[in-house]
């Protein structure tokens, strides 16, 4: 046990400041009344080992934090397990510390380690939510689990969450009898802030014991405004923080690269090429609210392999960004109510995956940079990259902007902005295959949220491609209304024929479109295995531009979330298809032009994640087309241990068509190894029909030091439509390391 005497006078100075302010009384460490949840930071004079335990003296000497109130499944209710919560600070960490104690500790859910896992929000965790411009609107999350798994993420406007932000901070947990410990510690240069010594921020905490499948806050979020942890304006205010003088920031990360690669699909045939490459970021902290990112001479070859899928439809298929320099910040680029993860119907404006992409060619990116954060009132972001030339596929080079100006109105969660968007060789070409010239998109939105329970999502774009006059425009409108019981939306839709936003996502053009839904979701009363119901039902009518029906779609749905994470959902399509032209199912058979009208039935059941065998089994039944259709699908997760896990994804379908009868096959697996939460060995196995391909990507990730890693990546790729083994197509090995220098 550490003993530090001068901290129960630090106590006693900093609570009686805070009293001539009519914060906080003295000796109070925490305040609720009708003007929400008031919380003290107290300063110490030595760093804390950061070792999970809590028995060091600051521990001993402040009283804790506590009093957590439930928002699942007993909104308004004290939480069943209670917390106690630390908040200390030095001259240059802030540190969160909370004892979580547990009536069931042998209960506990914990399978996942690995650093960013969305399987982490599925074990026992705590998260830290802090609002550090004490705006109501913008945030920083991290979530610590059980096992010291760790994720951090931004979010903007009480969401637009963005996972692949990644910081320098620190974490460390420890069991004992009656729960578990948590010590976090986050540098202040891993923040932003506003500039003062002095600070008030938003800050609240929740603890999700998920054996039980409840939820609770620090500072209480009712069920009604939906997922908790982004609604910064419900979260206490933090008093008594002093923060260090803002600096310019400075991290400077270069990295050194050597792999060998073989090609037989190339000309002249690549076998086991060596190679080496050197390159560098930058991060620049202008301000205490804004960041500059260069980037010289990027390489990916760490990023994961995509996942395969199976295209049913005449549409092309949107396969998410993976590459992390254009994950970070990617939130301020969310334009019109539709994120960078793509929207169904709605056009991306900014889709980072046309850079250094072409045909799912990688395209060298030479450098470029990046500005994100806040200016005054104003959330801004700039990206310009220049990528070189690509001769095997006749791409030249090509910078690429993107500039996006948001601010904030009204209330917390509304605001109006501006996008732009250009491409200076554009994809569209004349009869010589060279380019038209360069591409452009604009465009204006407003998101609106007059309540908590209403939400309106509007935007006007238009874009501008030598010889793509006219009808080249798109706008949207959407009304949401939406409360744990009851929910409707609206939505008009309308992108012109020549719309054409060549740095963003568009699924199909020269639409209208018009959808509808209603939602019912009931509280269970007094049925003790069932949390909730939720039936619902929507509806889309597309036309083309000149009124002519194109596709129609009616579903109707109904799902039953049981008080053990456990889930049960049936429903049913209508769908109508006018096709004017031909298309291939997946490479498959031909649906020839004419006016179908199908239907089909669902059922599904999901295995909470508290199981160890965890996951969502689907079974589909009906027509297709002018035939009919039968599929099975499953994916989840097997927790062998608590450092292995698998993966599993399995797609079939069975079509039987006119133009022929056929077997698609989709089957894939994900095997995880964190050795520490910093450490992990991964392999993603997949294997698709539709293109006759075997894929696998191992890799190795090693955080050896805050934000500096280690990679070993081999990959490779096989033909399975030639009888026996199959055979390779491409392979490679690759090393990679970066070193995070922070001045």
């Amino acid at each position: 046990m550490r003993l530090c005497f001068l901290v129960p006078l630090c106590l006693a100075m900093a609570t009686a400041a805070l009293a001539q302010q009519g914060e906080l009384a003295p000796g109070e460490v925490v305040r609720r009344s009708e003007d929400g949840v008031t919380v003290q930071a107290f300063r110490i004079t030595e760093p804390l080992t950061l070792d999970g335990w809590l028995d060091e003296a600051p521990y001993e000497t402040i009283p804790p934090i506590n009093g957590f109130v439930q928002q699942e499944p007993n909104d308004g209710q004290p939480a069943t397990e209670d917390t106690d919560v630390w908040i200390l600070f030095d001259d240059e960490t802030l540190y969160i510390s909370t004892r979580n104690w547990d009536s069931q500790p042998e209960a506990f859910v914990a399978n996942e380690m690995r650093h960013d896992s969305t399987n982490l929000i599925r074990n026992e965790h705590v998260a830290i939510i802090l609002d550090t411009f004490n705006d109501d609107r913008n945030g920083f999350l991290f979530l610590v689990n059980v096992l010291g798994g760790m994720l951090e993420e931004t979010f903007a406007n009480e969401g637009n969450a963005s996972r692949d932000w990644n910081t320098v901070w620190d974490a460390a947990t420890a069991r004992f009898d009656q729960g578990w410990t948590l010590e976090t510690a986050i540098p202040f240069k891993s923040l932003r802030y506003e500039p003062g010594v002095g600070q008030t921020w938003g800050i609240n905490i929740n603890r999700q014991p998920y054996h039980k499948n409840e939820s609770s806050y620090l500072a209480p979020v009712p069920v009604d405004v939906g997922i908790g942890v982004f609604r910064v304006s419900q979260a206490a205010t933090l008093v008594g923080l002093e923060t260090p003088p803002l600096a310019k920031n400075v991290e400077i990360k270069p990295y050194l690269i050597t792999s060998v690669a073989t090609d037989h699909n190339a000309t002249p045939r690549i076998d086991n090429d060596p190679d080496g490459d050197v390159g560098l970021d930058v991060k620049v902290g202008l301000t205490g609210s804004l960041t500059a990112d260069f980037t010289v001479n990027t390489d990916f070859a760490q990023v994961e392999s995509d996942e395969q899928q199976i295209n049913l439809t005449r549409f092309s298929l949107f396969f998410p960004e993976k590459r992390e320099f254009f994950l970070e910040g990617q939130s301020i680029f969310n334009f019109g109510g539709v994120g960078a993860r793509g929207g169904g119907n709605t056009p991306v404006m900014f889709f980072s995956r046309q850079i250094g992409l072409t045909r799912s060619q990688v395209v060298p990116i030479r450098g470029g940079g990046r500005l994100t954060g806040r200016a005054g009132q104003f959330d801004v972001g700039l990206v310009n990259i220049q990528t070189g030339e690509e001769d095997t596929i006749g791409t030249p080079s090509t910078n690429f902007t993107a500039a996006r100006v948001r601010r904030g109105v009204l209330n917390t969660r509304s605001t109006l902005g501006a996008i732009f968007t250009r491409r200076s060789q554009s994809l569209t070409t004349d009869a010589d295959g060279t380019p038209v010239g360069s591409n452009e998109t604009w465009g204006i939105d407003a998101q609106l949220a007059p309540t908590q329970a209403v939400r309106i999502n509007s935007f006007i774009a238009g874009t501008r491609t030598p010889g793509l006059t006219d009808d080249d425009l798109s706008y949207r409108g959407q009304l949401d209304w939406s409360t744990d019981r009851y929910g409707v939306g609206f939505e008009r839709l309308s992108i012109g024929e020549n719309f054409n936003p060549e740095v963003g996502f568009l699924r199909r053009r020269g639409i209208d479109l018009t959808s509808a839904s209603v939602r019912f979701s009931p509280r269970a009363q007094g049925i003790v295995a069932i949390r909730q119901f939720n039936y619902s039902a929507d509806f889309d009518y597309i036309t083309d531009r000149n009124g002519r029906l194109e596709s129609r779609s009616g579903g109707l749905s109904f799902r039953t979330e049981m008080e053990n994470g456990d889930a049960f959902n049936v429903s049913y399509s209508r769908e109508h298809e006018a096709i004017d032209r031909p298309f291939r199912v997946a490479n498959q058979a031909t649906i020839p032009v004419g006016t179908y009208t199908f239907q089909s039935g669902q059922l599904g059941y999901t295995l909470g994640q508290q199981r160890r065998v965890s996951g969502t089994l689907a079974l589909r039944l009906g027509e297709f087309y002018d035939g009919t259709q039968k599929s099975v699908g499953y994916g989840g997760r097997v927790a062998v241990t608590s450092q292995l896990a698998i993966e599993p994804n399995l797609q079939i379908n069975w079509i039987d068509l006119p133009g022929g009868t056929f077997t698609t096959t989709l089957v894939s697996t994900r095997v995880t190894a964190p050795l520490t939460p910093r450490m992990f060995v991964s392999a993603l196995l997949q294997y698709n029909s539709s293109n006759d391909s075997f894929g696998n990507n191992m890799r190795l990730r090693w955080e050896y030091t805050p934000g500096s890693e280690l990679f070993v990546v081999y990959s490779e790729g096989r033909d399975t439509s030639i009888g026996g083994f199959p055979d390779l197509q491409n392979r490679s090995f690759v090393v990679k390391i970066n070193r995070l220098f922070r001045l």
